[in-house]
């Protein structure tokens, strides 16, 4: 068995960390910058120190992942080597270097009474965190909520779990180098799904807010489940559409990145949709680059008549995150039937128009609503530190409080601060 745990009461023990979490976010909230910034210095230095072990706990996760028949791309999730554990100390140190949210000004503006009134941003308050295979989560939402000023709870997923306990036990020690609670930052000690169903709906007294990061069945149950406000998104059914005006190697370039580059993140392509009246000029060349690099393709009647080389596409594709070297690809008339397709297949995540025609850019991103549209680039760089985040805890696709990739600022509320002279409301 992977994870032999020892006997615990689920419920009292999902309840004490609630507790200490909620006593934590009270002390944090008193912290200055130069403290918190101290603890995740501290936190990315014990990180590049522990590597080895970092890596002998990644290395038993692995192990019981392959023997569990994972697949490619979900192993490449979980694998950590000494170049993503120096990325996820360099993260944190990111994070560190970002102006601190909390406090914050948002706005400001004067009455005719003379009451001055501020806009100031406040830390959310405790935060649970829910994710699956990917490590490096543990330490960007830890981070990401330390920033911030929130307490967090942290249950990652069963494959990673010796894994992000060895990098839990680094944000810890940053912490108590900065002489801040350890409890800021707390893992649940268990794997049982049980301690899940604690989290999403016996704890509102101690969580203000819950971010799932995971695939659609997490996500859906987190939502379905939760009784306080949640940050997520179901799944990451990224497209990319190839206009008629696009640069041929700029639009093969750009396919092959969204798809390739690593096809098991949600900022993957899992959808392609190329203009009929290019198919000539643009197709070969993208459907070369993409079945060398390995790829399936799987097509319309039209892609497949005009090329051998695509599969019939069935009415599921369409639907399909993939998270695998498989791309699902459609001709459309125009931008109005690319529009048309996304708006009915897509959801809410990352999209890419490659065109030079001004007038299909502006009706592309004026007509579509997902949280990310991108132009003449790959959907790969839905990321919160290609935005200039840090890192991000995921790419939230809702419309209320928090949208595109979740950093710091986002895991900040608000208050009023109305400064007076002594006025009295007649």
């Amino acid at each position: 068995m992977n994870n032999p745990q020892p006997q615990i009461d689920i419920g009292e023990t999902m309840l004490a960390l609630g507790r200490q979490a909620r006593t934590a976010a009270t002390a944090l909230a008193r912290a200055g910058t130069g403290q918190k910034n101290r603890a995740l210095s501290a936190a990315a230095d014990s990180i590049r120190a522990s590597c080895d072990t970092i890596l002998a706990a990644n290395e038993r996760d692995l192990a019981a992942a392959r023997n569990k028949g994972l697949s490619g791309a979900m192993l490449d999730r979980l694998m950590l080597d000494a170049d993503r554990v120096a990325g996820i100390a360099g993260s944190i140190g990111e994070i560190e270097r970002l102006p601190d949210p909390v406090g914050s000004v948002m706005a400001e503006w004067s009455r005719p009474n003379g009451l001055v009134i501020r806009r100031v941003r406040v830390p959310l308050g405790v935060i649970g965190i829910i994710y699956e295979s990917r490590p490096n989560v543990t330490a960007d939402a830890a981070a990401l909520c330390l920033k911030s000023g929130n307490a967090v709870i942290l249950r990652g997923g069963s494959e990673s779990f010796h894994s992000s306990s060895a990098i839990h036990a680094c944000m810890t020690a940053g912490l108590e180098a900065a002489d801040l609670p350890a409890t800021i930052v707390q893992m649940v000690p268990t794997t049982s799904r049980d301690a899940v169903g604690v989290l999403l709906s016996s704890m509102q007294e101690f969580v203000d807010v819950i971010v799932p990061r995971g695939g659609k069945n997490l996500i859906a149950r987190v939502q379905a489940d939760a009784r306080v406000p949640v940050i997520g998104h179901l799944e990451g059914l990224c497209h990319v559409y190839v206009h008629a005006s696009a640069d041929p190697a700029m639009a093969r370039d750009i396919a092959l990145n969204a798809k390739m580059r690593r096809t098991g993140i949600c900022g993957a392509a899992e959808t392609l949709l190329i203009d009929r009246e290019c198919l000539a000029t643009h197709w070969p060349g993208i459907a070369d680059a993409l079945l060398d690099a390995g790829c399936e393709l799987r097509g319309d009647a039209t892609l497949c008549g005009f090329d051998s080389r695509v599969k019939p596409a069935q009415a599921s594709d369409w639907d399909t995150e993939y998270l695998d070297a498989i791309l699902a690809v459609k001709t459309v008339e125009d931008v109005a039937e690319a529009i048309d397709h996304i708006a009915s297949h897509g959801s809410g995540h990352t999209e890419s128009i490659v065109a030079s025609d001004p007038v299909a850019v502006q009706r592309f991103q004026a007509e579509l609503d997902s949280a990310i549209l991108l132009h003449n680039a790959s959907t790969q760089f839905a990321d919160g530190g290609e935005f200039g985040m840090g890192a991000e805890i995921g790419i939230a696709t809702g419309r209320i409080h928090a949208r595109g990739p979740v950093g710091a600022e986002q895991l900040t509320s608000y208050k009023y601060l109305v400064e007076g002279t002594g006025q009295t409301r007649p």
